[in-house]
């Protein structure tokens, strides 16, 4: 099965006029797409995603004796495709647009828009150095020289070299989130420096969570093990799968708990948004992230304590969400959110 075909079947999935079998595989595609459109899509995604479904409807045609009944079209979900000739080869595969139903809320009836400005991600070498800084709303995977892999969140900014020698493997994470998984190597332990703390790993899988504009720094493993030191403390913490460090960046106090799924810590990687006791800060940096947008807060409310989920909602729900539990409101003027006393 060609791209082709492929479009043709899309057509006939937006006419309603594919069997329960197509429509159930694409309805499916669409689903895990629209899991990740919370920036913009890795192109390495959509290739992964085009070719699952080619090879899924291709033992579909080659299987299936059904003749072609056309159906109703479903009402419970609108999705749009993005131009007749969105199915394109090449590096990017597919791009659509999901449009949920309007969100009947009494409140605030400007609707927050989606931020969808072209996200880049900036890749300088210098000194033998590779510095990529991701803007917001953009994330980026990078795989460096020994093998190793890391996820960089929005916002964040990432040196490393372009060939490791010597006795480490030391990454600077400058600013912001990564996700790390650790070639194995144990002759020269993986160092990554975040704002005065070194975590060193041999063989695992670790998130560092380190913006300037947050109080605190925040290691968790998932996987083998790390040590954390601070360049100010003389105590070293070892963590176990499973556990998180929390450094307080003015006090320097150290706190360590478990956590207990593992989207709990790396959900950004799939477009989900977890706070857990979040600071007013974490949640302004996540959603100026992920959206684009700004954030200022003129409610008075500046001690935030908030745990939440997100997966699938809009950012106007997310807002609207946030609002009501901390009793305050909001104010949209361009793509700045102004928090605001309730009336």
């Amino acid at each position: 099965m060609d791209i082709e075909q492929i479009r043709k079947v899309l057509e006939r999935y937006t006419q309603g006029k594919c069997t329960d079998e197509e429509a159930r595989i694409i309805e499916q595609w669409f689903a895990s797409v629209n899991r990740h459109r919370s920036a913009m899509i890795q192109e390495e995604f959509l290739q992964e995603q085009l070719e699952e479904v080619k090879m899924r409807l291709q033992d579909h045609v080659a299987t299936s004796e059904t003749p072609v009944v056309p159906l109703r079209p479903r009402r419970w979900r609108t999705w749009a495709i993005s131009g007749a000739a969105a199915l394109m080869t090449g590096a990017i595969a597919l791009s659509f647009l999901y449009k949920p139903a309007p969100s009947a809320r009494p409140e605030n009836p400007a609707p927050l828009a989606q931020h969808h400005a072209p996200a880049k991600t900036n890749r300088v070498v210098r000194n033998g150095y590779v510095e990529i800084t991701t803007a917001r709303g953009a994330t980026e995977k990078i795989v460096l020289a020994d093998g190793s892999t890391v996820n960089l969140n929005a916002g964040s900014r990432l040196r490393y070299p372009v060939s490791f020698s010597g006795a480490n493997r030391d990454i600077y994470l400058e600013e912001g989130e990564a996700f790390f998984k650790v070639a194995e190597d144990p002759r020269h332990p993986f160092i990554v420096h975040s704002r005065g703390l070194a975590t060193t790993a041999l063989g695992t899988s670790f998130n560092i969570r380190a913006y300037s504009r947050e109080q605190r720094i925040t290691v968790a493993l998932l996987t083998g093990k790390v040590k954390v030191d601070h360049a100010e403390r003389q105590e070293t913490v070892i963590l176990l799968p499973s556990e998180q460090l929390s450094f307080d960046c003015q006090s320097l106090a150290v706190a360590k708990s478990n956590f207990h799924q593992e989207d709990d810590i790396v959900g950004w990687k799939h477009g989900i948004l977890n706070f857990r006791d979040a600071s007013y800060n974490e949640v302004a940096t996540e959603l100026e992230n992920r959206y684009n947008v700004t954030m200022v807060n003129e409610s008075g409310n500046m001690d935030w304590n908030y745990s939440g989920s997100f997966r699938d909602e809009s950012l106007q729900e997310i807002i609207e969400t946030i609002c009501q539990i901390k009793n305050i409101s909001y104010e949209l003027k361009n793509d700045t959110i102004f928090l605001t006393r309730k009336n």
